[in-house]
């Protein structure tokens, strides 16, 4: 790594720091740690939702998947962009007006104890899942910029600075590092699409280079050999594969944006950044300009992996060339796909330029796991061990029990990457929406819209009955996406809760 391109790193990741650890002089309780008081405006709580939201897989992972499946991989900051539109114009007064500061809080006051109680553990395992991914995706990323690191000083380091941006300043250091964040992505964004277009001679000369490079070429005919995406025929097929939202199939890409609306709603980070606005408007606002930015971040993605679809080959498709007796196209060779956005920056800019990048997807990748440490920790303070000791009623108490478990949290799953294959890594990630929306939505749903309605066990059966079958369904390979299977579950349960007509709290 040249002297340039760690510079640009350092500045970028010196910058959230210094952030983070400014906004900690605004933090005097842990009313201010955990909601900003309530003191925030619009920016702050854009800052705090984008802040966790787009993580490594709104970025890197945007770029990696549009690389075999072009607008397809548009799907993850388009699912955030409907989540964080339901968020603002559906569910921010609700949540405001509930006086709760958890969603599991909600759930609790509603249907009591044992539901609430039980959705605080479920979901914790949830987003703790979330949490080591995060870690994981943060120390690839480490290991990338500097070879030869191992996996455990990758992951410990990643913990470090995911603790720093968040464990000092709680919802200032979420909400101030993450406008920041939001500028530096924005900006990446908006200059890598320019250039793209640019380099490519506009969009019809990016189509022309991948027809000229895919269509009924070797390369293009050894795909489904290399990578298992299918092979490149006929222009139809090339625009079948990247000029397509439902490349993947209609049913697995409407799916994905579907996990993502439900995922922004219960995830405990986002319902946070919301109880942070000083106002209903603020809170409102702040989703709505998130659900804007998410998908122009993820549009940048996009671009990046067609570009470097359209200019690079994979190692797997080099061998499998070669097996089958085929010359190598005259073009770089591309280690695999995470590699993506990496490689663009390293390869296409100046150092200090590709390190200032390469810089702000490090943060990215540290900011999702902090804010998502950041919610569990509320949870497991304010819904757990609250209801176990009166001690920590005390503000100060409290915050030092926040605090406390952020670094628990992050330890833990530095011990979780280190004893996992990498192959486990996307099956967690699913598991981990599956459970965040299968526990949560429909029963907070009907607390805040139904209250009083539904009866309190069937709930309670919801909260077991829906996880369950959304694990059963990845297990045994269920038609259809096993999240649909766990939701389905959940609503039979909250509609048969429903027609009891009472309200019987659950014990």
């Amino acid at each position: 790594m040249s002297f340039g391109v760690l510079m640009g790193i350092v500045l970028v990741v010196g910058l959230i720091l210094g952030v983070g650890l400014l906004s900690g002089r605004r933090v005097k309780d842990s009313s201010d740690f955990l909601s900003g008081g309530g003191k925030a405006g619009t920016f702050l709580v854009a800052g705090a939702i984008m802040g966790s939201l787009v993580g490594s897989q709104a970025t890197m992972g945007t770029a990696q998947l549009s690389f075999q499946f072009g607008f397809s991989g548009w799907w993850f900051t388009l699912g955030c962009c409907f989540g964080c539109l339901a968020l603002g114009l559906a569910y921010s007064h609700k949540l405001r007006q509930s006086g709760c500061i958890t969603e599991l809080a909600i759930v609790t006051r509603e249907y009591g104890a044992a539901s609430g109680g039980l959705s605080s553990v479920l979901c914790s395992i949830g987003i703790f899942i979330s949490v080591f991914s995060q870690v994981i995706a943060c120390a690839g990323l480490l290991s990338a910029l500097f070879p030869g690191t191992p996996l455990w000083a990758g992951a410990l380091l990643s913990a470090l600075l995911m603790g720093l941006y968040v464990i000092y300043g709680g919802a200032w250091g979420a909400g101030m590092g993450g406008i920041v964040k939001l500028l530096l992505l924005c900006a990446v964004s908006l200059m890598s699409l320019c250039l793209i277009l640019y380099w490519s001679h506009g969009p019809n000369g990016l189509w022309h280079d991948l027809d000229r490079l895919l269509t009924g070429s070797p390369l293009g005919m050894i795909r489904q050999q290399a990578t298992g995406a299918p092979n490149i025929s006929d222009t139809g097929a090339l625009k079948a594969q990247f000029m397509s939202l439902t490349a993947r199939g209609v049913a697995k890409d409407l799916s994905s944006g579907f996990s993502l609306l439900l995922g922004v709603l219960c995830t405990q980070s986002y319902a946070q950044a919301i109880w942070s606005g000083k106002s209903d408007r603020a809170a409102r606002n702040g989703a709505l300009i998130s659900s804007v930015a998410a998908p122009f971040i993820g549009l940048g993605g996009v671009a990046i992996g067609l570009f470097m679809r359209s200019q690079y080959m994979l190692r797997a498709e080099a061998e499998a060339l070669l097996a089958a007796g085929e010359a190598l196209p005259d073009l770089p060779i591309l280690e695999s796909t995470i590699r993506t956005m990496p490689t663009f920056a390293l390869d296409r800019f100046p150092p200090l330029v590709a390190g200032i990048i390469l810089g702000t997807l490090l943060i990215t990748a540290v900011s999702g796991g902090a804010g998502l440490s950041f919610g569990m920790a509320t949870i497991l303070t304010r819904d757990i061990l609250k209801r176990l000791s009166h001690r920590w009623d005390d503000p100060k108490q409290e915050l030092l029990a926040v605090r406390t478990c952020i670094g628990g949290i992050l330890l833990a799953a530095v011990a979780v990457t280190v004893s996992l294959p990498d192959s486990l890594i996307n099956d967690f990630g699913f598991l981990s929406m599956g459970f965040r929306a299968c526990v949560l939505f429909l029963p907070m749903t009907a607390a805040l819209w139904l209250p009083g309605r539904v009866d309190g066990r069937c709930i309670l059966a919801s909260m077991i009955l829906a996880p369950c079958t959304d694990i059963l369904a990845k297990v045994f390979s269920l038609p259809g996406d096993p999240l649909l299977w766990g939701m389905g579950v959940s609503l039979l349960c909250c509609l048969v809760g429903l027609l009891l007509g009472c309200k019987k709290r659950a014990v």
